[in-house]
């Protein structure tokens, strides 16, 4: 007798709640083996393979390439075991697999182990629960409407499951519900065992806001119906809107960017300052690294590498800006290493990869890890690992050909750093008005964790280093 087994979209890490499917890499009558990757989803962070715990034949996918699931819906279906006939009771064949076959190669919050497999067995009073039973024949157990139970059940209607105590784990989700007003005892988990994870609250916050746009948008259905095709009719914000106006889901990395940017102006109480920098004499020591020969020679180096290695001069001495705010415990976090992340353009929008332990690197090491970074965002390759843990960021927005910016900070970080283009400007150079290669520096920070003075001295610190590269001898 061959077992059935559900595999559902994992927890992808740093906070992921949902995931959009882009291509799957197995059909339906396939035969996979443990930790096989049989789908490729793109995350609000990266494009990641997913490998499943189980090792048979493909019954069921569920969801078409463009779909959005969310954390704990089902991907597919696996039957695994011995077919009929084979020695050996149906339970101990189905399940061999999974207690000798699993490698570790697991992503968080799953594992191919016998731990993870038990745990996802469903108990005998649990069976109303939206999951495929594990004990099955050979033919698939699943029934049609699984994908939509993650997201159609997120309240229990039987009052007798608010007894007891309530199975949440993470603190987190403890403090996001408490945040949201949203009574956990009323969630049904989809997690192992029913345990409540914060895409469960996510979904709970999301249903009560979506049923009151609804109430919203069903009171002004009324006024709508009654205007003409082609009239303007007002949109939910107030703003005026063409009837036939396109609209476009903030998803993905769009929709992440939306979400932090939002939340980097509702939380962080952020003051601007800026200054001009003569970076003539910074331009010319980096053509002068570039053209060395012979035993001084190396990897070309980018004036962004050469701006990094002022930033971390810089944090070295105002460790304020690398820094963060814990709100729960009214505290400053100030940070010992450096994770310094850059902003990328890439084709599926704005990321920022992180140079991990820069203080720890020269002008070379840190452009070295730039440039392989900066090619995995390309072919969005980049895991989620390399687009968080930054403590301060550096904003290149010269790239675009503009000369300054007011960046909104990476929550939770700190601190930014702006640098705008470089161009020939008239300037008074040692008395006289000549043309110099200038740069607009901007620094965005937290006005909790320093005052204006201590930026100020950061900014200026680093206009320095540009004017004259030469202080950074002090630090080398």
């Amino acid at each position: 007798m061959a077992q059935v087994l559900e595999f559902r979209l994992p927890d992808l890490g740093e906070g992921l709640t949902e995931a959009e499917i882009v291509r799957w890499l197995v059909e339906v009558g396939d035969v996979v083996a443990i930790d096989q990757p049989v789908v490729e989803v793109e995350t609000a962070k990266a494009m990641v393979e997913v490998p499943c715990p189980y090792g048979g034949v493909v019954t069921a996918r569920f969801g078409e390439e463009g779909t959005e699931l969310p954390v704990g819906a089902p991907l597919l279906t696996v039957a695994v075991g011995a077919p009929e006939g084979s020695s050996g009771s149906g339970e101990d064949s189905g399940s061999a697999p999974e207690s000798s076959g699993g490698s570790g190669n697991v992503l968080v919050g799953y594992g191919t182990g016998a731990p993870a497999a038990r745990r996802r067995r469903i108990r005998p009073d649990r069976l109303d629960r939206p999951v495929t039973e594990a004990p099955v024949s050979a033919a698939p157990v699943v029934k049609a409407p699984v994908l939509e139970a993650p997201v159609v059940k997120v309240l229990v209607a039987d009052a007798s499951v608010s007894e007891g105590p309530v199975p949440v784990v993470s603190p987190l989700v403890r403090r996001l519900a408490r945040q949201n007003d949203i009574d956990l005892r009323r969630l049904a988990g989809s997690g192992p065992d029913g345990l409540i994870l914060r895409a469960d609250v996510d979904r709970a916050i999301r249903t009560a806001e979506e049923a009151a746009t609804a109430t919203t948008r069903a009171a002004q259905a009324p006024v709508r119906d009654q205007a003409p095709a082609a009239t303007v009719a007002a949109a939910p914000n107030g703003v005026a809107a063409a009837v036939d106006a396109e609209r476009i889901p903030l998803r993905g990395v769009r929709g992440a960017v939306a979400d932090k940017l939002s939340r980097s102006r509702t939380e962080i109480p952020d003051a601007t300052c800026w200054v001009d920098a003569d970076a003539t004499e910074l331009m010319a020591v980096r053509a002068a690294m570039n053209a060395a020969t012979g035993p001084s020679a190396g990897p070309k180096v980018s004036v962004l590498a050469l701006l990094a290695r002022i930033c971390t001069a810089a944090l070295a001495r105002f460790p304020e800006l690398n820094s963060t705010v814990d709100t729960e415990a009214r505290e400053i976090v100030r940070l010992s290493g450096v994770h310094l992340g850059f902003a990328a353009q890439t084709e599926r929008g704005l990321v920022v990869p992180v140079v991990r332990d820069a203080h720890t690197r020269n002008a070379e090491s840190i452009g070295a890890e730039i440039a392989r970074l900066t090619e995995l965002a390309r072919t969005g390759k980049l895991s989620p690992a390399q687009l968080t843990g930054g403590t301060f960021t550096l904003n290149n927005y010269g790239v675009f050909g503009v000369d300054g910016s007011t960046p909104i900070i990476n929550h939770p970080e700190a601190a930014m750093l702006g640098v705008g283009r470089i161009m020939p400007k008239p300037w008074v150079h040692q008395g006289e008005l000549a043309v110099r290669q200038v740069v607009q520096l901007s620094l965005t920070f937290d006005h909790r964790v320093c005052d204006g003075g201590t930026a100020g001295g950061f900014l200026r610190y680093v206009a320095d280093c540009v004017e004259q590269p030469a202080v950074l001898l002090r630090t080398l």
